[in-house]
């Protein structure tokens, strides 16, 4: 089976998200970031409040632990199967980074907490905020921000657009798609207009962050959310990497890119939720999603590819 590997990103967090692996083998992942970073980590993932779990720096990580745990503990029943590219949205893009052997998990966990500082700091000095179009298409969503400080920051699947912008910007976009015949327009709980240009005072910060860490060859090609290409290359990805929080995630290019020039038969989503599941049906239908958020889950993946 030619299976893609897909992580998710900001938003699927939720307290106790990775309560059900503590006690399993790869809960040996926590320790180990625990020591690259330096602070402790387990307690986003098993006791953290929904209003630290809004933070910026706090959702993010608690994202990328509990996708990290999963994926150690898929990859062993991926044997025999071929992992034909990695890929995942927004943040879980640096998770498909550290899965596919292109950046060290102590790297990468370290790059994360200093992109997710950078960020924030960006959003503060440049306060914005998001909003999904729901029902409404990128030519849609493109003509709603022109000419205003606002910009389309993902295109996640047919009918499902978001853009980003100043809070005044934002608000006009929202308002002229309605009138372009959006079915609605809904303000998102995110702390900052993340993959616009309001996010380019973090890129200093990402290039600095990278100066010394390692970037190897991946062992399958992961597509870029910037470009939807699948890149099979190291050293790349210091550009990209700093590139990505300015601009827009292309994540319905990025699956189409998975299952078309990839061949993915079918995709493994890696982590909390079902996010990236619900998407692909728009996108992708023909081709299976199977989830492993946690150790129950790890059986259906094997059922799931036989």
């Amino acid at each position: 089976m030619r299976v893609a590997v897909v992580f998710p990103g900001q938003g699927t967090q939720e307290p106790g998200m990775a309560r059900s692996w503590k006690g399993h083998r790869a809960w040996s992942v926590v320790d180990a970031a625990e020591t690259a970073l330096g602070e402790p980590l387990a307690t986003l993932i098993l006791d953290a409040p929904a209003e630290q779990l809004a933070r910026t720096r706090d959702a993010q990580l608690a994202v990328l632990m509990t996708s990290l745990i999963a994926w150690d503990a898929a990859k062993e029943r991926l044997d025999g199967h071929q992992i034909v590219a990695f890929a995942g949205h927004s943040l879980g893009q640096v998770t498909a980074l550290i899965a596919s052997g292109v950046v060290s998990l102590a790297d990468g966990v370290r790059f994360a907490a200093r992109r997710a500082e950078a960020t924030q700091r960006a959003a503060d000095a440049h306060p914005g905020r998001m909003a999904a179009l729901l029902g409404g298409t990128e030519d849609q969503a493109t003509e709603a921000c022109a000419g205003l400080e606002c910009w389309v920051a993902n295109d996640n699947a047919p009918g499902q657009i978001v853009i980003a912008g100043t809070p005044e910007g934002l608000d006009a976009a929202m308002a002229r798609a309605r009138e372009l015949g959006v079915r609605r327009a809904t303000p998102l709980k995110v702390g900052g207009a993340f993959h616009t240009p309001l996010m380019d005072d973090a890129t200093a910060a990402l290039t600095e962050a990278l100066a010394s860490v390692e970037l190897h060859g991946p062992t399958a090609p992961v597509v870029s959310n910037g470009d939807a290409v699948a890149y099979d290359d190291g050293e790349g990805w210091r550009t990209r990497l700093v590139r990505h929080p300015t601009e827009p995630v292309r994540w319905r290019a990025s699956m189409e890119t998975l299952v078309g020039s990839c061949r993915a038969e079918k995709l493994a989503e890696i982590g909390h939720g079902a996010m990236i599941a619900g998407v692909a049906k728009r996108t992708v239908p023909d081709v299976g999603v199977i989830g492993v958020g946690t150790p129950d889950d790890l059986a259906r993946l094997e059922e799931g590819l036989a």
